[in-house]
């Protein structure tokens, strides 16, 4: 394998953005429902995103600005209200999520124009898209502001809308039935739909099955075969 390698301080921002997009990947989307001064319900989607940590519950939002330099209407309104909700995007919304993802003038619904639903929070004033399978009702934890204008909020879940049908007896989330989507580099999307379950190693059974002498796993750790083109 040849590498090339990039120093990141001979890189302009877009360059680094590029590379980056295409490499952290795939990237789960916060489509982010939000309430204006107003009380008007504004939505846009952001694949960076991510949960951070569990105990506190804390998910992860970076949010850029327009290009004329001003705050996108999702920061301001996290920032005034101190609160937004993270609506989970399954392959059956992704039209309507990039409807969302329009620059629409001011006054024009997102929810409206792309036919979603507003459904009450429960422990927040911002709505939820009731169409989406499941949703993150989030308080404002910290709000980092970088010197570029872009901005990362860190948000503590206090309560989480899920479809009742993907919940089993132990509280886990069906993936198959979430059916979530990922974001790639440029205009490209990842589903879910494909899942393999890996056990992890436990000591006893590395030390049973590692030659030591050539620090070599054993075969039955090797890489995954390729079938059909995807690892499996």
């Amino acid at each position: 394998m040849t590498t090339t390698s990039f120093d990141f301080a001979d890189l302009s921002g877009r360059e680094q953005y590029r590379l980056l997009i295409g490499m952290v990947v795939p990237r789960p989307i916060a489509w982010v429902t939000s309430l204006d001064a107003a009380g008007g319900v504004n939505a846009a989607p952001f694949s960076f995103f991510n949960m951070l940590a569990s105990e506190p519950p804390i998910v992860g939002l970076g949010i850029g600005r327009r290009p004329d330099g001003s705050p996108k209407d999702t920061a301001r309104n996290i920032r005034e209200r101190g609160e937004f909700t993270v609506n989970i995007v399954s392959n059956v919304l992704v039209e309507a999520m990039t409807v969302t993802a329009t620059p629409f003038p001011p006054g024009i619904s997102e929810l409206a124009e792309a036919g979603l639903t507003a459904a009450p929070g429960l422990r927040i004033a911002t709505p939820r898209i009731q169409e989406a399978r499941a949703a993150l009702e989030c308080r404002l934890y910290q709000d980092l502001a970088l010197p570029t204008g872009n901005s990362i909020f860190l948000g503590e879940v206090v309560a989480v809308h899920v479809d009742t049908c993907l919940l089993n007896g132990r509280g886990h989330v069906d993936p198959h039935g979430l059916d979530a989507v990922g974001r790639m580099g440029g205009d490209a999307y990842a589903t879910t739909r494909y899942l393999f379950d890996l056990a992890r190693i436990d000591l006893d059974n590395w030390q049973a099955t590692h030659d030591p002498g050539t620090r070599r796993p054993h075969p039955a750790w090797a890489p995954r075969a390729e079938k059909n083109g995807k690892k499996g």
